[in-house]
């Protein structure tokens, strides 16, 4: 009993972290809507959140907590990325020849990885919450509660990006025309931008 109560509580809490709007769940949320290398993106989050839990589980988390420096240098980096795309996606939003019979372009698939693999190592947010908050909390378990703890988060990653990803196709009839992607892009844009003007206030009150 105290196994599977360990375990929903790490589904619980790793739910709540990875379903918060962010870089990757927008990204993820267009490549469904496209149905662009669709598994091979929710594959390479949930198997990447996977790592990083695993790791903070493993006591990783209080090493990433004591290095200021390693935070810094990933929160200026993922701030240039995200500022850079929140600019694509904004030119996406306003250009017309972006859009083919109502449909956006998809990326190649060694440029969607590249994307993706840089949405989430170049967050900050992502060592924090998996990592540190996720491995700070895993000591209120050992031995095998501590491991279904970490199964439970990990599960939780796996179902929330396969979920986003095919359950994006649902939505497909909405996106039917140009003028949906143009109001999509544009929010991503502004979500994007936000994140990278947050992780931009964040670094320079670090320096």
């Amino acid at each position: 009993m105290n196994l599977i109560s360990a375990g929903f509580s790490g589904f619980a809490l790793g739910g709540s972290l990875i379903v918060a709007i962010g870089a990757q769940n927008a990204f993820i949320l267009r490549q469904g809507l496209i149905r662009s290398h669709v598994f091979v993106l929710c594959l390479i989050c949930a198997a990447s959140d996977a790592l990083l839990i695993a790791a903070g589980v493993g006591g990783l988390g209080t090493i990433v907590s004591q290095s200021p420096l390693l935070i810094s240098v990933v929160t200026l980096a993922g701030a240039l990325f995200l500022a850079t795309y929140s600019a694509m996606a904004f030119r996406r939003a306003v250009k017309p020849g972006a859009m083919v019979a109502g449909t956006p372009e998809g990326m190649a698939l060694k440029a969607a990885v590249m994307t993706c693999l840089a949405f989430t190592f170049l967050n900050p947010h992502v060592y924090l919450d998996t990592v540190v908050l996720l491995g700070s909390l895993s000591a209120a378990y050992q031995g095998p509660e501590r491991v279904a703890y970490g199964a439970g988060a990990v599960i939780a990653s796996f179902a929330w990006f396969f979920g986003l990803g095919y359950g994006a196709r649902y939505l497909a009839p909405l996106f039917a025309r140009p003028a949906a992607w143009r109001v999509l892009d544009g929010l991503i844009g502004v979500v994007m931008g936000l994140l990278a003007l947050g992780l931009l206030i964040s670094f320079l009150r670090g320096a």
